[in-house]
């Protein structure tokens, strides 16, 4: 089977991470794997020496869908059996699943497309996830809140929704003493921080940042004075956050550190994982790397993430926008130390139990055999 991917973004981030192992672990699994991304972008670079056969477009000629373009595009999906297609903003009223399936209508190929979804954004187009009913056709949902959504607000039939949890790489993320020892070689805080926040994504307003700079500056005001924050990613809004923790007057509280493809250190350096988005979140990577390496999560309660973060069990949840209950969530589970020992042992056998990456590509896999009607073929 060739397995396709299609990532119209030239950045970096969890969804990206996610689809270079995912690339690895079917080559590895005797399959053929196809991507699709703009040429010079972080995934093609990650992807050049894995064995994927990898086509290139322009990504800001693409929007004018040109028959160059459509040529690409055709020739890369007429290798795939399945194509995944993650579902990325529009540009210019330019999308890539709904070009996608004009590609492989136009060609009459018999590639099934899958625009795969975690994130649920109102005001994008029911055509994004289901863009041609009269094409091989459906959505792969990667938290049940998703699905619901889907199938609720946007119409789309039960049987064209696919719940499959991407999952966690349990072996890779899990802590020892070794990489507890390399986390405090990598990220040098001062000496007494504690306990160690870390916020790991990318530096927008979605993100809820400040939100999470209003909690930390009530708790360093007052009951955690030694309370410090690991910011660690890029994005367009950093040079905003930096001025913000000086003007807060919080730069002994906080440091940033750059993206990196290693959060597993980040998370050996971390006491808890605070996840403050306002909107525009499925079932967030980092809570649950975080939750496999025995670092409880605070979060927002938004998407899928009551679908991982249990209260009081594996961490806590507040509202988005309300900073008041997240400084209580996080004294609440600093200042009981057994009940916070408690929740690092149950976060990681959530993530084992449940979300275990390697079992998740076997079931990603069956599924793309089932629906291409080679469940048991090679």
């Amino acid at each position: 089977m060739n397995i396709g991917f299609i990532e119209d973004t030239p950045l970096h981030g969890g969804t990206q991470l996610w689809v270079a192992e995912a690339i690895r672990a079917f080559l590895a699994r005797g399959q053929e794997v196809t991507l699709l991304a703009p040429e010079g972008s972080w995934m093609v670079e990650q992807g050049a020496d894995s064995g994927a056969q990898i086509f290139t477009y322009d990504w800001d000629e693409v929007v004018q869908e040109g028959d160059d373009q459509v040529q690409i595009w055709t020739e890369a999906l007429s290798q795939c059996d399945v194509a995944v297609c993650t579902v990325h903003p529009p540009r210019e009223g330019f999308h890539c699943a709904v070009f996608a399936a004009r590609c492989i209508k136009e060609a009459d190929l018999q590639t099934f497309l899958l625009p795969k979804t975690g994130t649920i954004v109102p005001e994008y187009e029911r055509r994004f996830y289901r863009p041609d009913d009269t094409i091989n056709s459906e959505v792969i949902a990667i938290a049940d809140f998703t699905r619901q959504y889907l199938i609720k607000s946007y119409g789309i039939r039960e049987e064209f929704v696919t719940l499959i949890y991407q999952g966690v790489d349990t072996q890779r993320f899990r802590s020892t003493a070794d990489g507890k020892k390399e986390a405090r070689k990598r990220y040098l805080l001062p000496e007494n921080a504690a306990p160690v926040l870390t916020s790991v994504g990318s530096f927008e307003h979605r993100k809820g940042l400040p939100l999470l700079f209003e909690a930390l500056e009530q708790l360093a005001s007052g009951p955690l004075p030694d309370i410090h924050l690991m910011l660690v990613g890029d994005g367009p809004d950093e040079v905003l956050l930096r001025n913000l923790v000086e003007g807060l007057g919080l730069c002994n509280h906080v440091s940033f550190f750059p993206f990196t493809s290693e959060p597993d250190t980040v998370f050996e350096r971390a006491d808890i994982t605070v996840l403050p988005s306002l909107y525009k979140e499925g079932l967030p990577n980092v809570l649950q790397e975080s939750m496999a390496m025995n670092v409880p999560a605070i979060s927002s309660r938004i998407g899928g993430v009551p679908e991982v973060v249990f209260d009081g069990q594996t961490g806590y949840m507040f509202e988005p926008g309300n900073s008041a209950q997240l400084a209580e969530a996080i004294l609440k589970l600093w200042t009981d130390q057994e009940a916070y020992r408690r929740m690092c042992l149950q976060a990681r056998e959530v993530i084992t139990k449940r979300f275990n990456k390697e079992v998740q590509f076997d079931v990603f896999l069956e599924h793309f055999r089932s629906i291409t009607g080679e469940l048991n073929g090679s």
